[in-house]
């Protein structure tokens, strides 16, 4: 019997590293593999992993609540209203949104099942999900996972992964119901500006879609540039949800808390199901986020100055190489790499993990426009000089290759 046989057609043709080598970084046990092999994982979005990041203030409170026993209990299934009030005055302060937090917020286990849950209402059997290429892999997915369909809206590259109204136009059809959007982009690192933005609500609102709307990024931009949240904007409040992440811009991933923003009729209805789809969220780490949210000094004087000289150091180390494209990164601590003048994404990076001892993604999960690059992520480790010293490698590995990589033993990661 093949069990696959009654599973969801969505489904079906997942694998998570029980039988086989996986293709991504973050199932499976690639990250495993590569520590054991004395290599350096920058394929995981995990601010300073695997060392302790966690401010102080943020680490009492956690023990504070685990010394009086109240780690034990339940916390409310929709949110600590501490939490959620300490949100309303973030999402004031930086996104324009003035909500009201016992009936627009709710706290999720972090911001990837956010997403899913975001769109379960919403999606049914053949209905399309326009998604700008590339992107991050979850959109691609979830989409199928609820029986809709993923339709990628190619992003212009020539001009730095720009969205324009021909790209979305072209990919509308009357099966589509949503437009899922990662903003600031994840892989490219785009951020999308008022006028793109401007364009997208009228896109959304002409033809009578809903937009979900991923901002975990949304903490660190570079270079002056505005983040405008599309829920702000007029018309699109109550037809879009927001969903953020503490994991990005406060480096606490580990503690698994995002949060999902929308109106009071989109909100009533996830309230309904939160308990049976999504749960409740960690009670300890509720309350220590709360108080960073409040404070967001550690990460505005502590991370961004950090972030900010990686992405030029990475960025200058990487130009000039033969073969290899790249654009100055506009947010976060990623950078997204053309490599395709060199071989596939996979065979650079297996090349890589074998010559350089250093685990990048490979593109092809990032969509259509994935094919031929790869993502580094030079958020990992508090010291930057390990950054440093594994882009040399990266360097003289791609450098050696003399314009085209070496087909060798592939080590799919």
């Amino acid at each position: 019997m093949d069990i696959r046989l009654k599973m969801r057609e969505g489904f079906r043709g997942l694998q998570g590293g029980l039988f086989g080598k996986v293709e991504k970084a973050d199932v499976g046990g690639a990250a495993e593999e590569v520590q054991r092999a004395g290599g350096d994982m920058l394929g995981w979005a995990d601010p300073f992993m695997p060392d302790d990041c966690m401010p102080a203030a943020v680490k009492a409170i956690a023990i504070d609540r685990i010394e009086k026993g109240l780690s034990a209990h339940y916390t409310h299934p929709v949110g600590d209203a501490e939490l959620k009030a300490a949100i309303a005055r973030k999402l004031a302060r930086q996104n324009g949104l003035s909500v009201v937090p016992e009936r627009n917020i709710l706290i999720t286990p972090g911001s990837d099942s956010g997403l899913l849950f975001a769109m379960m209402p919403f999606i049914e059997p053949g209905d399309e999900v326009l998604v700008p290429d590339p992107s991050y892999p979850s959109n691609f997915l979830n989409p199928k996972l609820l029986g809709g369909r993923a339709v990628s809206v190619l992003l212009d590259e020539a001009n730095g992964f720009r969205l324009t109204r021909a790209a979305l136009e072209a990919a509308l059809s009357p099966r589509t119901k949503m437009v899922l959007l990662t903003n600031p982009n994840n892989p490219t690192t785009t951020v999308f500006s008022r006028e793109e933005m401007t364009m997208l609500a009228e896109f959304v609102i002409e033809h009578d879609l809903v937009a979900v709307v991923d901002q975990a990024f949304e903490d660190f931009l570079f270079d002056g540039r505005e983040m405008v949240t599309l829920a702000a904007l007029s018309g699109m409040w109550e037809r879009t949800v927001t969903v953020c992440s503490v994991s990005k811009g406060m480096a606490l991933s580990g503690v698994r808390v995002g949060y999902l923003v929308a109106d009071d009729h989109i909100m009533d209805v996830l309230y309904g199901c939160a308990v049976n789809v999504i749960g409740a969220t960690n009670s300890t780490f509720q309350a220590a986020v709360a108080y960073a949210m409040d404070h967001p000094e550690f990460m505005t004087e502590g991370y961004y100055p950090i972030f900010e000289e990686r992405r030029r150091r990475v960025h200058e180390i990487l130009s000039g190489i033969p073969g290899v494209k790249t654009q100055l990164p506009q947010s976060a601590f990623l950078t997204w790499v053309d490599v395709s003048a060199l071989g596939t994404a996979g065979e650079v990076a297996s090349y890589l993990m074998r010559e350089a001892k250093v685990c990048v993604n490979e593109g092809g999960p990032y969509g259509r426009q994935g094919a031929g690059h790869i993502r580094i992520v030079h958020g990992c480790f508090q010291d930057s000089q390990r950054i440093y010293r594994a882009m040399e490698r990266v360097r003289a590995a791609l450098a050696g290759a003399g314009g085209m990589v070496p087909l060798g033993k592939t080590l799919v990661l």
